[in-house]
This record gives structure tokens, sequence and C-alpha cells, in this order.
């Protein structure tokens, strides 16, 4: 870590705790014209402050990728400017651009990825970032419940089943998209 960050990593922490304690009594009196210079600078390095204790606790998120924690350090590393444009902006790109090399692992990393995962992951490929991220969130599990039904269409349509799988694979073509995976994993070998 480097000296300027581990600075400002030490400085957010223990400033931390006495800008939330007072954060309610600035909101509960009206707030006064800056007398001087001084008190105007000091009114920065708190907002410096607070911004690198954000962009420190967006790094110890452990769902943060690599190029969150790749934009976060390069903000704590470098000016205030760079801190606020990095909550502004920059943490938004960045979440994006992992979120499309998550969608692109999906699509290329299983030679057995399934239709629908894949036609719609293509969609949120091309589409905006809100598209990427309700895909990952729940779009992926929805495609998926779609190429499960087909292939325990699929097993259903082969020649002399028995009855107890079929009987399994007819509840798991009812049930959610938990179930159907489970199914397919784990069920259909249990009968």
């Amino acid at each position: 870590m480097k000296p300027t960050r581990a600075a400002l990593v030490l400085a957010a922490g223990a400033l931390a705790p006495a800008l939330l304690l007072s954060t309610p009594s600035f909101a509960a009196t009206p707030a006064a014209a800056p007398a001087s210079a001084s008190a105007s600078a000091s009114a920065s390095v708190d907002s410096d402050t607070e911004n690198a204790v954000a962009i420190a606790r967006i790094l110890a998120d452990p769902a943060s990728g690599r190029a969150v924690k790749r934009e976060a350090n390069k903000a704590l590393d470098g000016t205030p400017a760079d801190r606020v444009a990095f909550l502004a902006t920059g943490y938004a790109k960045a979440q994006d651009e992992d979120n499309r090399v998550a969608i692109a692992k999906i699509l290329f990393a299983n030679p057995a990825t399934g239709k629908a995962v894949k036609r719609e992951a293509n969609k949120a490929l091309d589409g905006t970032p809100a598209d990427r991220a309700a895909f990952l969130k729940t779009g992926l599990r929805l495609a998926q419940a779609e190429d499960d039904r087909v292939d325990v269409a699929r097993i259903l349509g082969r020649p002399g089943i028995s009855d107890a799988l079929r009987a399994a694979a007819e509840k798991a073509l009812n049930g959610t998209p938990e179930e159907l995976r489970y199914f397919l994993t784990v069920g259909q070998y249990q009968v």
C-alpha cells in the first residue's frame, strides 16, 4: 500500500466515528457561512476524508470486482478531485466493466451454456449498464430455468424412462428454478 493511501485510510478510519457522530448535530442547526478561508479548507478536508472512507468501504466489500478495486485504489492514490470523480461516475463505470467480465465468463467458460442463457447474456452485453446488472441479478436465473426446462423435457422424451424418473421430472417442471436445477444436478440420479 502506498504511503499516501495508507495515510488516507488511517485518517479515514480514525475520523469516521467522529464524522458519523457529529453529522446529526449539523443537520439540526442551520449551516453558517464559513468565517474564514481556514474554515472553508477544513470543510473540504472533512469532505475528502468522507470520500476516502466511502472508497475504503467499497474496497472492503467482498463483492467488489477487479475493475472496481483498481479504480478505487487509483482514486485513493490520487487527488481529492479524483476521489470525487470516482464516487460520482468512476465507480459505476468500473462496476459495469466487472459486470461485462462476469457475463463474458458465463458465456465462454462453460461450453454447455444453454441457448436461453446465451441469448439473454448477449442481449445484456449489447444493452445498457442497467441491463447488465439486471441480467446478473435476476436474468441469469430466469434464463437458466428456461434452459433447465428444455433439459427436463428432453429427459421426459427419452424412450423407456422409469415411472419414478418421469414423476420426478414432471414435479421439477412444475417447481421453482431451484427445483429444476436440483433435479438436473442431483435428483435425476437419485431416482
